[in-house]
């Protein structure tokens, strides 16, 4: 036991500070709150993540909070009103008596904290951690059955670096608010009182957080800025799953275009098909607008008085009422469910009128009839959240998913070409036929997982009207009360049939598409595949019948009864829908069983269907090659682009292998012939193409491609900023290559002219990858890389080096594999660094070493072996005096999605901010310009 080794010095705890331990309150045992008053009076600040927080636990510490207090130890404190049980007086008393930092998450609904831990860091590294079951109160501290774990940096420093990276993203974001008791007592108590269990069971909503756009909603709003300002295009569409707040971006969205208008309003039109989307569309717009009488309703019976700002059912905007209308009477126009535009009225009032913006918005851009929306928009999305991002986002209820064979065999069972799925009255008399025994079959398995079919709320997808109607009647003749719905259903059956689900009278409702999308059921909270389906479209619109938040459900279970489906059946399209993984890296997926899932989100596949499903991905991963092939000689274009527009096929899929580019593959089915005269060196070149996918930004992709060209300029007369994306576009081509190395820049550009294949395919791929960027590039502020750098651009490690470095060649090729270099000559510090440094995809651990604590701060951690006293570690801390400039550039991962390296996104030149011990030194950081949103938001340690 450690005892206190100076007079008057503060006993040390009795866990020796580099220990593990397990404390449970035993009796035989020192108890938490004892634990913690120790570990409270040797630390140099304190933080504590909490579910809530009582007065009786705040008295257990109250000696040791006045003593921080008294030696200005920082404290900081994120709890939440989960449940309503925190106790408004002691958070009060937290700020007020004790001077901590606290910060509240109000919205219990989303936020659902149940984390209990305590952080206590040391100047001397002696970090030491409490991580378990313990709220701050007097039971959970003194004499409950609580376990919790002490664990100390150095047995565990993978675990405290987590802790560190978790919390400070956590306190940096703005869904945990600061905490005034002057200023939000009344908030507080509001607010607690509505998350409380034994109120009205209503989450509170704030009008203050639900018009300030979530990080994710950034990124949207960030991608449609780059479609207008970039690419000058003002037909955009936006793809996000239900939930997400699609019509909160929208409203965002019009408010930036008003600022950008001199805070003048645009005329406005905003279209849905029912009349409760336009009432709470109208609620929204007012909200975020701050204009109480803003827009009026074109529905039912309400008419408008202006005109100027409308909200209108598409079945209002019909005949003679559309044409009375001028082209260009409306300046702005959303959609909302923008995959209707296929239906006649909708397709008649895009084609009548033309605003300067049109911004379409939905769901499932690809409809079940084989239609896609997105050639409204020539096949552009300006962003897509899907509905794996969303569960990541906790934007929906969790999902456990069973994947269960059914032992049916659908081998013989007619396939159909064109439809691309089984002859349908066929496949509905097989599962008829298959009887009762089916029937139990799924009984056995839902109660298996489910326990209490009494909370059941389940909607059950069929294959035809008679397959509904047999499953409801066999499921009621077993005792489990259904109903069957379809087209056929009369309004009034309908309704009544959901009001039964809702209120229990019934467990199941059979459907057949009826519910596909368009009618939100949020208490449905299992939901039954019983017929197999390999369109990812119509997939997720079923699974997310179940997927809607609802106050009391969490977790939607689903049941996908798969059986030994026909030869052309493809598992990769839906599974890819379902977990954002395709090829080789879901193949693994299904290997490892899944273990990277969005939080409470599970996937399981029964041993047999696991085997079918990787048997059968497997196969259509080998015959790619094959179908691209097919699909290029069907399409008989050599243009790149309208071949990725027309068929929907990622530019990684023509680039997937290093020996395969768009010229290869045309030359393949006889579209391309060869011309060159040395095919040995366009060989090396082509396999060098895939390199460049990553290129998004214009100047760039617009230098490379004069560059290349066959009748472009000696080098030598080339400018300084020509010269540099020189130097860039041949490290790209030569870097760490041992043979054929041209012996200058200039003998590079040279060579690379020899081969006019190449200028053709780059000047093609550039044209399409810069086309379909979402990221607005600015200049780098500083005086690195001649100018040629552009923040939230991507670059290889090739193209930072040849923009930094004047290093001929061919000593220039042998790059640097650090994760920092200085350039002396420049005076300028490059970092390069990969968030997830594990080389395993599937690790239980990540280093949290490095990574965004808000979207313009940044923590990064020095080499190992770098003091403060050293002249590295003085050049960091002190940069701004010694005019040095440090260049960020970022990658979330090691390999990209066709698993060749990946590039670094830049995020520019950073100011320290400050630092924290050293070998190494933990440094934060300032960036001048904030990050992409999407990159903090898949960067930052927490969703």
């Amino acid at each position: 036991m450690y005892k206190a080794t100076a007079t008057g010095a503060p006993p040390l705890p009795d866990l020796p500070l580099n220990s593990a331990a397990l404390l449970t309150n035993a009796p035989n045992e020192a108890n938490f709150a004892h634990e913690l008053q120790r570990e409270l009076k040797t630390a140099d600040s304190v933080d504590l993540l909490c579910a809530f927080i009582k007065n009786s636990g705040i008295s257990v510490l109250h000696k040791e909070l006045i003593d921080l207090k008294q030696r200005g130890i920082p404290l900081r404190v994120i709890t939440s009103t989960y449940c309503g049980a925190t106790d408004s007086e002691a958070l009060r008393r937290l700020v007020e008596v004790y001077g901590a930092e606290v910060h509240v998450g109000y919205e219990s609904k989303t936020t659902r904290l149940h984390a209990k831990a305590w952080l206590f860091r040391r100047n001397s590294g002696f970090d030491t951690a409490f991580i378990g079951s313990s709220n701050l109160s007097n039971s959970a501290l003194v004499d409950g059955i609580e376990w919790n774990v002490r664990t100390s940096k150095l047995l565990t420093p993978a675990v405290i670096s987590k802790f560190t990276a978790t919390f400070d993203t956590y306190w940096n974001d703005p869904h945990f608010g600061p905490f005034d008791p002057r200023d939000d007592m009344q908030l507080l108590e509001d607010a607690l009182d509505s998350a409380s269990w034994s109120g009205n069971g209503m989450q509170v909503k704030l009008s203050s957080l639900e018009v300030r756009p979530y990080p994710y909603q950034e990124a949207m709003l960030e991608a449609l800025d780059a479609e207008r300002t970039v690419h000058d295009r003002h037909k955009n569409l936006l793809v996000a799953a239900t939930g997400t707040g699609k019509t909160v971006v929208a409203a965002l969205d019009y408010q930036r275009l008003v600022r950008a208008n001199d805070n003048v309003l645009p005329s406005f039109l905003f279209v849905a098909h029912r009349k409760e989307i336009l009432e709470q569309a109208l609620r929204t717009y007012r909200e975020v607008l701050k204009e109480p009488d803003f827009g009026e309703l074109l529905v039912g019976g309400d008419t408008p008085r202006q005109w100027k700002h409308v909200f209108a059912s598409i079945q209002s905007l019909s005949g003679k009422r559309l044409a009375g209308l001028p082209a260009d009477h409306f300046e702005v126009i959303v959609i909302d469910e923008f995959h209707h535009a296929e239906a006649a009225s909708y397709k008649r009032l895009i084609s009548h009128l033309r605003p300067q913006e049109l911004l379409g918005l939905t769901a499932t851009p690809e409809r079940g009839d084989g239609l896609n929306v997105e050639s409204f928009f020539d096949y552009r999305v300006a962003y897509e959240l899907r509905l794996w991002d969303a569960l990541q986002l906790q934007l929906l209820t969790p999902m456990h998913y069973f994947g269960i064979n059914d032992d049916t065999d659908l081998s013989g069972i007619r396939w159909s070409r064109s439809s691309k799925d089984y002859q349908l009255s066929e496949l509905g008399d097989f599962y008829i036929k298959a009887g009762d025994r089916r029937i139990k079959f799924i009984l056995r398995e839902i109660d298996k997982r489910i326990f209490d079919m009494d909370v059941m709320k389940a909607l059950g997808f069929c294959v035809s009207v008679s397959h509904a109607e047999y499953m409801a009647a066999r499921f009621n003749a077993f005792g489990v009360p259904a109903a069957a719905v379809s087209g056929n259903t009369s309004v009034h059956d309908r309704k009544t049939a959901l009001s039964h689900l809702r209120d229990g009278k019934i467990k199941v409702i059979f459907s057949v598409d009826v519910f596909n999308e368009g009618i939100d059921i949020p208490e449905a909270n299992t939901i039954l595949l019983l017929r197999p389906t390999q369109s990812p479209t119509i997939f997720v619109q079923q699974l997310g019948r179940g997927l809607r938040l609802s106050h009391g459900k969490d977790v939607c279970a689903v049941f996908d009864f798969i059986g030994q489906q026909h030869e052309q059946f493809n598992f990769q399209e839906k599974y890819a829908a379902l977990t954002g993984k395709r090829g080789k890296y879901l193949i693994d997926a299904v290997q490892e069983e899944f273990p990277q899932l969005p939080p409470g989100t599970s996937i399981q596949l029964d041993q047999v269907a696991q085997d079918q499903v990787l048997k059968n991905i497997r196969k259509v991963s080998n015959s790619s090659r094959r179908k691209l092939k097919t699909l290029i000689s069907n399409e008989k274009t050599t243009d790149l682009g309208k071949f990725l527009r027309n068929t929907g096929v990622a530019v990684e899929d023509i680039y997937r292998s290093a020996d395969t580019s768009w010229a290869v593959l045309l030359r393949e089915v006889g579209l391309l012939e060869p011309n060159t005269a040395d095919p040995a060196l366009e060989k090396r070149l082509i396999k060098r193409l895939r390199s460049f996918i990553h290129v998004n930004d214009p100047i760039r992709a617009e230098a490379y491609t004069r560059l290349t060209d066959p009748e472009g300029p000696d080098y030598e007369s080339l400018s300084a900023q020509d010269q540099a994306f020189s130097r860039m576009l041949c490290l790209m081509f030569w870097s760490n290559v041992k043979e054929n190395v041209p012996s200058s820049f200039a003998d590079g550009i040279n060579t690379l002219r020899k081969c006019p294949v190449i200028f053709w395919e780059l000047n093609q791929l550039l044209q399409y990858r810069v086309n379909s960027s979402r990221r607005i590039p600015g200049p780098v502020p500083s005086s690195a890389g001649h100018r040629v750098l552009y923040t939230h651009a991507e670059y290889a490690r090739a193209e930072l080096v040849g923009a930094i470095s004047d290093e001929a060649l061919p000593s220039a090729i042998n790059l640097f594999r650090e994760g920092v270099k200085y350039y002396e000559e420049a005076n300028l510090d490059l970092f390069l660094v990969t968030l997830d440094k594990n080389d395993d995809s599937f690790s239980s651990t990540t280093s949290y070493q490095d990574y965004p604590i808000t979207p313009d701060r940044f923590h990064w951690e020095s080499q190992s072996s770098t003091t403060l006293s050293s002249a590295t570690g003085q050049r960091y801390i002190h940069h701004q005096e010694l005019e040095s400039e440090i260049l960020l550039a970022v990658r979330l991962g090691k390999l990209n999605s066709i698993g060749a390296t990946a590039p670094y996104t830049l995020l520019g030149t950073i100011d320290y901010l400050a630092h924290r011990g050293e070998k190494p030194i933990q440094l934060e950081w300032k960036l001048k310009r904030a990050m992409p949103r999407d990159l903090y938001l898949q960067g930052r340690a927490v969703v």
